[in-house]
């Protein structure tokens, strides 16, 4: 409100060289509020708006004085100030530091992991897996060392990792493996490492069988053994597989051999690239050949690489095991009952 807005000449809606000028003419302060006697900062805006000069509230200053006193305190408890002059800092006179507080925090979890871990020391993985309480511990420590060890390779929880070229390394969650899947399998595979080998076919064979056979190798996954042998169109490929080196390795039932870490041709799970091209492929130049162009399959061996303990890769094969494809141990079966043995499913 402007000076001509009140007439009445009480002050009210002043601009501030107004007010000052009213006061310094009635000897009055000219930084009371005209409003309601309250001393301001002098500070006006908008003709009219100014600040009030009151101090906080004593709980205010109370809080921002201890605040203040908090600071200091901690400075000096606690390393803060960087010496750039001799390349070290104020260590605080409390002596903490995170190495500390971690070691601590280590030992505590320590003491609760030793009595579980005195026991898998001398326990063969077939033992641990048959206790509960060490099961269950290890589904629980175990997260951790597959995590910095296998999942790189094989995924979060086991489930694989893809490329171009099909899968960087076997999923571990399913119940097919190329190796076997008992407990003392696992565990060989991650103390001592896996590289199978496929030799390369292409001096071997000629295109038109390599052609044949891949197109036999892929009806057996995508209609089963019996269909593909019955099938004409696969005749000449079914010959090639029979006559060639390729039984050998696979089986005449085309299985796979665990002991070999051949592959089962009649399931759906592929290591490599199952297109039709993609198996024409690994025929042609091989698996670890040594062609140029061959697939790669290297398992390291985590004994030799000196990275972790017999302990930890025992929990680590229990860990494995568990994720829900471990197969059981065969029980023992007197002679007298023996029949023909199926073939065993290998990954």
């Amino acid at each position: 409100m402007s000076e001509d807005q009140n007439p009445s000449g009480n002050g009210k809606g002043q601009t501030r060289e107004q007010h000052i000028h009213r006061a310094e003419g009635g000897n009055k302060n000219p930084y009371q509020n005209p409003d309601g006697g309250v001393t301001t900062t002098g500070h006006v805006w908008d003709d009219d708006l100014a600040d009030f000069a009151n101090q906080p509230p004593r709980w205010w200053m109370l809080a921002l004085t201890a605040s203040a006193i908090w600071v200091v305190a901690y400075w000096l408890y606690y390393p803060s100030v960087p010496v750039p002059s001799s390349n070290t800092y104020f260590k605080g006179v409390g002596g903490w530091t995170a190495i500390k507080e971690m070691e601590a925090d280590k030992g505590e979890v320590d003491a609760v992991r030793g009595k579980y871990e005195a026991r898998i020391k001398n326990m063969a993985p077939a033992a641990i897996l048959a206790d509960s309480d060490l099961t269950e511990y290890v589904k629980r420590s175990g997260k951790v060392l597959f995590g910095d060890n296998c999942a790189p390779c094989h995924g979060t929880n086991g489930v694989g990792t893809r490329d171009k070229e099909g899968l960087v390394a076997p999923i571990l969650d399913d119940d097919d493996w190329l190796y076997g899947g008992r407990i003392d399998d696992i565990y060989t595979t991650i103390s001592g490492g896996r590289q199978g080998m496929m030799s390369a076919h292409k001096d071997s064979l000629s295109a038109q069988q390599i052609d044949d056979v891949a197109l036999y190798v892929k009806a057996m996954s995508d209609e089963g053994k019996d269909k593909a042998d019955a099938d004409s169109a696969g005749a000449a490929g079914r010959k090639v597989f029979m006559e060639s080196d390729c039984t050998a390795c696979h089986g005449a039932d085309a299985r796979g051999i665990q002991a070999m870490g051949s592959a089962n041709l009649t399931d759906k799970v592929w290591r490599f690239d199952g297109s039709l091209e993609g198996i024409k492929q690994t025929i042609t130049y091989g698996v670890n050949s040594g062609d140029s162009k061959t697939r790669v399959a290297i398992m390291p061996s985590f004994t030799q690489a000196g990275k972790l303990s017999d302990a930890d890769i025992k929990k680590l094969a229990v860990y494995v095991y568990k994720f829900g494809g471990g197969q059981p141990d065969t029980p023992a079966v007197p002679a007298q009952a023996v029949t023909a043995a199926p073939a065993s499913k290998a990954r």
